[in-house]
């Protein structure tokens, strides 16, 4: 096989490719280090304004705080159990509805397919979506932060895209063994589908995670706020600031905010490099012989 050469044109291209997207980069990545930097900060430069991307008289202090909230770690329980519970059954979910809509057989796939398309172009509206869901008992339930994302059209048609690529050999000879389509889906297909499930699956999560409408909305009890309502105690509660400025404590309300921020933002982040890899298409490369 004969390699193609890269052309000159061809190599500035991809060099000043690899300059914007590394210059973007930095750019989003400056405001994280301005809130990591901030909460490892004292108060009196951050108020000064000398924090910019690397502490100034480091501490842990605003840490230790944070960390010992008993409040916060339920908050924290919360969410992460909401995040493992939805995202397992909004793909579950996913899947049962996109693998027949993904079939030419299935005669009504083309009108569901519309309907699905009309809810994204279509919002709902608010006040009858809270009494619905308030008739469901999921007011002052931690089920509000999961059973309402279940399934999104979006998640949906690109699931269902993938299944139409999945080469059709591979289910015409698991039928000739005398498999369902219930053994297909789940012996065969999601299987199969490890890079659309793990993209699906940060989707979800990411989304679960960073939910803040629904639970200002559905829930008051403040023992079942998730982690967002509980970070949004700290960046409004401005008495609590104006104490502890008079008490001259080793952080103040900015500080405490930006360890709060890094702290609800680290378990995503800690997650993404384990999916990273099956974000790549071409896991059905090679299976069909």
């Amino acid at each position: 096989m004969i390699g193609t050469r890269e052309t000159v044109g061809d190599s500035i291209f991809r060099l000043i490719t690899v300059i914007v997207i590394g210059l973007l980069s930095i750019l989003m990545l400056m405001p994280f280090l301005k809130v990591l930097a901030t909460s490892f900060s004292g108060p009196v430069p951050v108020d000064s304004g000398r924090v910019y991307f690397w502490p100034v008289q480091f501490t842990w202090e605003s840490w230790i705080y944070i960390v010992k909230q008993a409040a916060l770690w339920r908050s924290v329980s919360l969410t992460v159990f909401a995040t493992v519970v939805g995202t397992i059954l909004c793909l579950l979910v996913t899947a049962l509805f996109a693998y027949p809509l993904s079939k030419n057989e299935f005669k009504l796939a083309k009108i569901l397919m519309l309907m699905i398309v009309i809810t994204m172009i279509f919002r709902y509206p608010i006040i009858p979506y809270f009494l619905a869901l308030r008739s469901y008992g999921l007011y002052n339930s931690i089920w509000v932060l999961i059973i309402p994302h279940t399934i999104t059209a979006f998640n949906l048609i690109i699931m269902r895209t993938f299944f139409k690529g999945l080469p059709k050999e591979l289910e015409e000879a698991a039928q000739m063994e005398g498999c369902g389509y219930f053994q297909l889906l789940f012996r065969i297909v999601l299987p199969s589908s490890k890079a659309v499930l793990a993209t699906l699956g940060i989707f979800y999560a990411v989304g679960i995670w960073n939910q803040f409408m629904t639970p200002l909305m559905f829930i008051e009890d403040q023992a079942l706020y998730p982690l967002q309502l509980k970070l949004r105690e700290y960046i409004i509660d401005v008495d609590m600031a104006t104490t502890r400025l008079k008490e001259m404590l080793p952080y103040n309300n900015s500080t405490l905010q930006a360890a709060a921020v890094i702290f609800a933002t680290l378990p995503i982040l800690l997650v993404y490099p384990f999916l990273q890899k099956h974000f790549v298409k071409g896991a059905m490369l090679g299976s069909v012989k």
